[in-house]
């Protein structure tokens, strides 16, 4: 059956806003009718069908979602970036459609399953909507129309909901919270803002302001990050009640919001629920909410709630605690783990909902631990979750975790780490060898933003059981990113990784025996560190497949060397740079730059200047004077003469130009606007990007005249930059061809037609060929041991840069007159590359005892283990 009443509205198709957009752009009930009635058309009115849509909070997914919906079929919003979990539905679930982007734009696919089962859907079945099952491997929640019909008009007559009312939609599609607040604003008549912007964003609350909203939900998580961003301080006179749900909201933060809504005449709601009851299941009229900020209320209308004990007797005593029971016409059909369960009707009378809950003397709930969150230690059944409110009434943000053998708590605060030791031994009763703390950056969390007491448990199962090897991974990143707190929870890209890290950690990881994975930049150490290690044997090895930007990278210091040596024709080196610095930006710092943030995509520059600086303090002091050209990194345009020592020698315009192409695409990626169009298509953005690029290397030079040096500046190599930068986010073949045929046709242009001699041909034909081999050749294979020193050349090729010319020019320089050309080139050259290597080595190691410093540092006493320092 499918409800009248959650299309009601929309059927009326009149001009009142339906989705509003931060832009000004408005989708009318009518147009929301006839769009989704349209979709509906596409997808047929034939047999049931289950369409898999991923869930991206935009309005094709609503509509996909609603016309689905309104054409009797079964939708499941699934999570639009889980790869993984995509893989699983498809094979358990085998769905008749897909709706997704691909290649830019949302697709409706017909999947073709030859072993689909031939039974129909069950008539009554609406939506599935994924939970983690007790495997691990995740199930799907089977919802009915009755169910979200139902749970969206309680939701509207509690909260008072009417055609004037206004949401912001920030939580997620596939969490079954997100998807209430759409329903319950439809029945209303009310109307949806997409804001495109996260709640911590500078934006969020002048969007909020703008468009006029009269209400705000979130989860725990998101008032956390409010509270941070100073959310309160904002004058928003439309708001008339904000709601929180999806977790327990820390009592302070209730009385701020509670008191804060007061004041501007508005209500603040803390509300409960499960995904298995189509979101709600009870609240908290704001009036009552008072000092009891434990509460969850009493039940929605239409439903009860009732507690049971061990037994499965109910419980009908106030203060006594049991297992809360709801019941109500919102309950879940059932779960289902594959595509033969959606042919099963009703199967759950009341939904048991594993929390245990005590009713007080005013018939309010409140829960007081879960079901699942106990553990028998010593002897001794310890409850999580009373374990965690010891914590945070003491002040300390802390998630609990534990098995038989012990209690294991994770902090975010170091200084905090000895005192919840302490805290939780007395409030445990066991021995404090039982009992340890863990220190963590952050807690991790799911896309519901609720903590991740699974990841967690794998964690401390993990530490117990890997061996020093592996634990020594964390050392090889703590000692690579130190000064900067790491944790087993973080990743390369979000540390800030950049190309200089990633060689470096290579060569720690190479001698540990650790070959990283593909896609191990996005990777949580954790999950590198319980990685099988590679057992080569035979064939296998005698070679080592080495990723391909860093091969480049060691051949690209080499011409460099041998060029600046000799000057033979075969420049190149440094614009195969230029192309791995584009390469490495689009790999490690792309999702900074298009999430604006500027300190991490930018953080990894220090590694670079730093040394730079000193290099150019060195030549200050030798020269008793400032070059300032060097020193404001322009010496690149032509307008200082090292001579005149105003600036360095030309040899280092690389670094100029490195700084100045960061400094490119901070300014591109500054405006707001221009994020979100690179975030909605990144590969096309990168092509106009190149354009760009191209175009400023064609015309520039006839603007500005500073005859051959022209070949040192930013706008002569920026559009190498951004073919690495393309190179880096053509993840698909056609993409791939695409950009291969625009170098043919550029790079080919700049090597046949506008060279100036045999070098520039060989030049731009080593650019093309570089190019060829990060699009097509990820790895590549060499044997064992030329591998490694291609590696230790690569990983040393930044210092190399830097300090290569000074073996001819400073150590050796009387050499020449005595030693045979080709010796002295042979020399001068190896001189190079050991001195690069042995500086690579010093600072390696410098790093790794002031690392390991402060990973000792921030490992405490009395059984604590911490995590980060």
């Amino acid at each position: 059956m499918i409800p009248a009443n959650l299309f009601s509205e929309i059927a009326r198709a009149d001009d009142r806003p339906a989705l509003i957009f931060p832009d000004g752009r408005t989708l009318s009930y009518a147009d929301l009718n006839a769009r989704t009635r349209r979709f509906a058309d596409r997808l047929g009115s034939g047999e049931k069908r289950l369409v898999a849509i991923a869930a991206e909070i935009s309005e094709h997914a609503i509509v996909a979602y609603l016309g689905a919906l309104r054409a009797g079929h079964a939708v499941a919003m699934l999570p639009p970036c889980d790869d993984r979990m995509w893989r699983e539905f498809l094979e358990a679930f085998q769905p008749d459609f897909t709706y997704r982007p691909a290649d830019g734009r949302w697709r409706l696919v017909e999947e073709t399953q030859p072993g689909r089962s031939a039974g129909p859907l069950h008539p009554d079945l609406a939506l599935l909507l994924m939970t983690s099952g007790s495997s691990g491997r995740a199930k799907a929640v089977r919802l009915s129309h009755a169910n979200l019909d139902a749970n969206a008009r309680s939701i509207a007559s509690y909260l008072e909901l009417s055609p004037a009312d206004r949401t912001a939609l920030v939580l997620p599609l596939h969490y079954s919270y997100g998807l209430s607040v759409l329903h319950s604003h439809l029945v209303a008549g009310g109307s949806i803002f997409i804001p495109g912007v996260s709640v911590v964003s500078e934006d969020f609350a002048r969007l909020l302001g703008e468009s006029g909203c009269t209400n705000l939900s979130g989860v725990p998580y998101s008032y956390e990050l409010m509270e941070k961003t100073g959310f309160r301080t904002n004058a928003l006179k439309a708001l008339r009640f904000m709601t929180v749900a999806g977790g327990r909201l820390a009592p302070e933060l209730i009385r701020l919001y509670r008191d804060h809504m007061r004041a501007n005449s508005g209500r603040f709601f803390v509300m409960y629920g499960q995904t298995e009851a189509a979101a709600r299941i009870s609240f908290v009229p704001p009036e009552s909410l008072g000092d009891h900020e434990e509460r969850i209320g009493i039940a929605i209308p239409g439903g009860s709630l009732s507690l049971v004990g061990d037994d499965g007797r109910p419980l009908d005593r106030s203060g006594v605690a049991g297992e809360l029971v709801y019941a109500g016409p919102n309950v879940m059909m059932g779960y289902g783990a594959d595509r033969a369960d959606l042919q099963r009707g009703a199967e759950v009378a009341a939904l048991m909902t594993g929390d245990i809950a005590m009713r007080d003397a005013d018939g309010f709930f409140r829960i007081v631990g879960r079901k699942s969150r106990f553990a028998k230690v010593a002897g001794l059944r310890i409850g999580f979750d009373i374990m965690e409110q010891v914590l945070a009434e003491a002040g300390i943000a802390a998630a609990v975790v534990g098995d038989d053998h012990g209690l294991q708590a994770y902090v975010t605060g170091a200084r905090e780490a000895n005192r919840a030791l302490g805290l939780l031994v007395e409030a445990s009763h066991l021995p404090a060898g039982l009992v340890t703390v863990r220190v963590r950056s952050a807690l991790p969390r799911l896309a519901s933003a609720k903590i991740d007491y699974a990841a967690l448990g794998v964690e401390m199962l993990a530490a117990r059981e890997t061996s020093r090897a592996v634990a020594s991974v964390l050392d090889a990143y703590a000692g690579v990113f130190y000064p900067h707190k790491v944790s087993r929870n973080d990743s390369f890209v979000s540390l800030g990784g950049d190309s200089l890290r990633f060689l470096q950690l290579t060569m720690e990881l190479d001698r540990l025996g650790v070959e990283l994975p593909e896609g191990w930049e996005q990777r949580r150490i954790a999950e590198i560190d319980i990685g099988p290690r590679p057992t080569a044997s035979g064939r296998s090895a005698e070679l080592r497949a080495l990723p391909t930007d860093l091969v480049l990278r060691a051949i690209a210091i080499l011409l460099v060397v041998t060029h600046h040596e000799m000057l033979w024709p075969i420049p190149g080196g440094s614009g195969v740079m230029l192309l791995l610095v584009g390469f490495s930006l689009a790999r490690f710092q792309s999702g900074h730059f298009l999430a604006g943030n500027f300190r991490h995509a930018l953080r990894p520059a220090i590694n670079v200047l730093i040394p730079y600086f000193l290099i150019v303090a060195g030549y200050g002091l030798a020269w008793q004077t400032i070059p300032w050209a060097s020193v404001t990194l322009t010496g690149n345009f032509g307008y200082a003469e090292p001579e005149r020592h105003e600036m360095l020698p030309y040899l280092y315009w690389f670094i100029e130009a490195y700084a100045q192409t960061l400094l490119v695409f901070s300014l591109v990626f500054a405006v707001p606007t221009v994020r979100r169009l690179a975030r909605a298509y990144p590969f096309a953005f990168s092509l106009a990007l190149l354009a760009l690029a191209v175009t400023a290397r064609f015309s520039l030079p006839h603007v500005f005249e500073i005859g051959q040096r022209q070949i040192f500046t930013i706008y002569w190599g920026l559009h190498l930059g951004v073919f690495g930068w393309c190179a880096g986010l053509a993840g698909k073949p056609a993409q791939r061809i695409i950009l291969t045929v625009i170098a043919a046709a550029v790079l080919g242009y700049l090597a046949f037609w506008e060279t100036l001699w045999i070098g520039t041909t060989v030049k731009y034909l080593t650019f093309f060929a570089a190019l060829m081999a990060l699009l097509y050749l990820p790895r590549i294979p060499l044997p064992v041991r030329l591998g490694r020193l291609v590696t230790l050349i690569a990983v040393s090729a930044f210092p190399t840069y830097l300090l290569h010319r000074f073996v001819p020019e400073l150590l050796m320089p009387q050499a020449a007159a005595v030693l045979p050309a080709p010796l002295f080139h042979l020399l001068a050259i190896s001189g190079g590359l050991a001195l690069g290597v042995i500086a690579n080595r010093a600072a390696a190691e410098l790093r790794n005892l002031l690392g390991g410093i402060a990973m000792t540092r921030g490992t405490g006493g009395r059984a604590m283990a911490a995590e980060t320092a």
